[in-house]
């Protein structure tokens, strides 16, 4: 098959032409799915076709390699991205199946100082987190966002406080991959380009849980929880800047996550959120109406909701029941924890990393070559069929339908072994459009990689000059919107940050941690990341209402960056560097 080698200038010799030409797929996309209204799987094929016909007629790729470029970006979107989403939801649905669900929602009560809006942010902000620390790739969204419909959260405001929950984490998510990835294609290690990033983000990162507040619950949630979503806040954007420049950057969100939930709950020894009861009646309220509007829950049950203190006395929570109803998250965490990390002196990630089989993709790897003439990696797909974060929640949700099983305290908690396999296939069948939605995305960013378009607007952003500076974080944004990895968004420009930012005369250390700075922005917006909160709300085909709520957000907290990484590069916060 005819060869090709992507260029930025493909149309009319002109940067700032085919950056404009490649931008036509995503503004289809998001017209499609924000004005349109449009269901996401079918403005995801119309971006396709459009990011298609720009390959070929735009930058020249032969149709076979277009084609072939969107069949792996396809594969890589059912396996590991759909995986992941079905059995997160699989594992909410075991726990629901067996009847363990409505005591986490005491414990969380418990936790909580009793108000549903504490927590919300207790799950979506603190535990979110940690998830995304272990495992990242959407599976924190799907996760958390079934805790809070449990805790009885609407639909839209549970995927929406999630997908905005999502942003704190991401530059360290997945044991900080993303900053891992940029390390390793720039002159920069990781420790220098953590350092940087954990003094950009923290700086966003503490005014999140108050963000969620105002989602949960506007004027009113803010003005009875403010201090314990301010401290939380607080708590984890220290720790995150403390163990990102001075400990270990790869733990940084482990750290950060787990010290703001134990101060969260410390604080809520000494102070006590007001209104608790009155957010209940209106947060039931609003449940209520969404379920009289036909909507139930990802897994077509009920949803528990209400307070703990209207429990009988035989439903009180005793420790053991507590400590069950924990015990797949706490399962999740050990087993994420085990595969991410040194385990006794093993190194168990480079030793399940062999397991992984690489395929390179047929003709295409021998067909792309970049300005070198050599093949380009990113035409390798790795199937990792044994550490990928879906296929530990299979181990987890397996070990947990035994577990429940087993001790089912007297019938009370009845699960089967063969009734948590069979929402397996359930689960897979409900979320059939949500896994539509993601294969057409995810083939839609991969022509856009492989043919050109997103580097040619990389490029064309970067010839702003000493204004680059400011635009540096909407690199990252643009490559993890449409990517929905912070880590593919490095691996697109961090090497075009680094030589952009010396040739403007800036500090390329910089430009290259605002590119991670601003992917998490971007994870926001993300249509891999907006199917799978609306998968597991089951909203499918309504991925344009979570776009609408949240791409202010995203613009906002974007802009915010642009204005901190910008005055980073002058004496005005230049002394906050390394």
């Amino acid at each position: 098959m005819e060869s090709f080698t992507p260029a930025t200038d493909a149309v009319g010799s002109s940067i700032t032409l085919s950056a404009l030409l490649a931008l036509v797929p995503l503004v289809v996309f998001f017209v499609l799915l924000a004005f349109v209204k449009t269901k996401a799987y079918v403005a995801g094929a119309w971006a396709l076709l459009a990011a298609l016909v720009v390959a070929v007629a735009g930058f020249g790729m032969p149709v076979g390699l277009a084609v072939l470029s969107a069949t792996q970006g396809a594969a890589f979107g059912l396996f590991p991205v759909v995986w992941i989403i079905v059995m997160a939801v699989w594992l909410y649905q075991v726990t629901v199946r067996s009847g363990r669900f409505e005591d986490l929602r005491r414990v969380f009560d418990a936790v909580g100082g009793g108000d549903l809006r504490v927590q919300a942010i207790l799950v979506a902000f603190c535990f979110g987190g940690l998830l995304e620390a272990l495992a990242g790739f959407g599976a924190p969204v799907a996760i958390t966002v079934t805790m809070l419909l449990a805790l009885g959260i609407a639909p839209v405001r549970a995927a929406t406080a999630v997908l905005i929950a999502n942003t704190a984490p991401v530059a360290f998510g997945a044991l900080a991959i993303p900053i891992t990835t940029a390390a390793n294609l720039t002159s920069y290690t990781g420790d220098e380009i953590g350092a940087v990033v954990g003094r950009q983000t923290p700086l966003l990162a503490f005014i999140i849980p108050l963000v969620l507040l105002f989602i949960l619950d506007g004027r009113r949630g803010l003005r009875d929880c403010w201090p314990v979503a301010l401290f939380t806040g607080i708590v984890f954007s220290v720790f995150q800047f403390l163990c990102s420049n001075f400990f270990s950057y790869e733990l940084t969100d482990i750290v950060a996550s787990l010290v703001a939930l134990a101060a969260a709950v410390g604080f809520l020894r000494v102070w006590h959120p007001r209104g608790g009861k009155a957010a209940a009646e209106r947060m039931q309220g609003e449940l209520a109406a969404a379920k009289a509007e036909g909507w139930t829950s990802a897994g077509g049950g009920n949803t528990p909701v209400g307070s703990a203190a209207t429990d009988t006395a035989t439903d009180r929570l005793t420790p053991s029941r507590a400590w069950m109803a924990l015990f797949p998250y706490v399962l999740v965490i050990v087993i994420f924890g085990f595969v991410n990390l040194w385990t006794l002196g093993v190194n168990v990630p480079e030793a399940l990393a062999r397991t992984t089989i690489r395929i390179p993709w047929p003709w295409l790897h021998d067909a792309l070559l970049d300005a070198d003439g050599e093949r380009v990696s990113s035409t390798v797909y790795n199937f990792e069929w044994l550490v990928t974060p879906g296929t530990l929640l299979l181990i987890s949700g397996l070990i947990v339908a035994v577990v429940y099983s087993r001790f089912n305290d007297h019938g009370r908690y009845p699960l089967s072994v063969g009734g948590a396999l069979q929402e397996i296939w359930l689960t897979a069948r409900r979320m059939t459009s949500a896994a539509l939605t993601i294969l057409a995305v995810l083939a839609l960013a991969y022509v856009m990689n492989f043919s050109g378009q997103t580097i040619s607007i990389g490029t064309w952003l970067a010839g702003t000059g000493a204004f680059f500076a400011f635009l540096s974080p909407v690199l990252g944004w643009i490559g993890t919107a449409v990517t929905g990895s912070d880590t593919s968004a490095n691996a697109l420009f961090a090497r075009l940050q680094e030589t952009a930012g010396a040739a403007a005369g800036l500090d390329p250390k910089l430009m290259v941690a605002a590119n991670t700075g601003g992917g998490v922005m971007g994870k926001l917006i993300s249509p891999q990341n907006l199917a799978i909160a609306a998968a597991a709300v089951n909203m499918s085909g309504r991925e344009s209402v979570l776009l609408r709520k949240v791409f202010g957000w995203s613009v906002a907290l974007l802009l915010a960056l642009c204005v901190i990484v910008f005055l980073q590069s002058t004496p005005v916060l230049g002394w906050m560097l390394p």
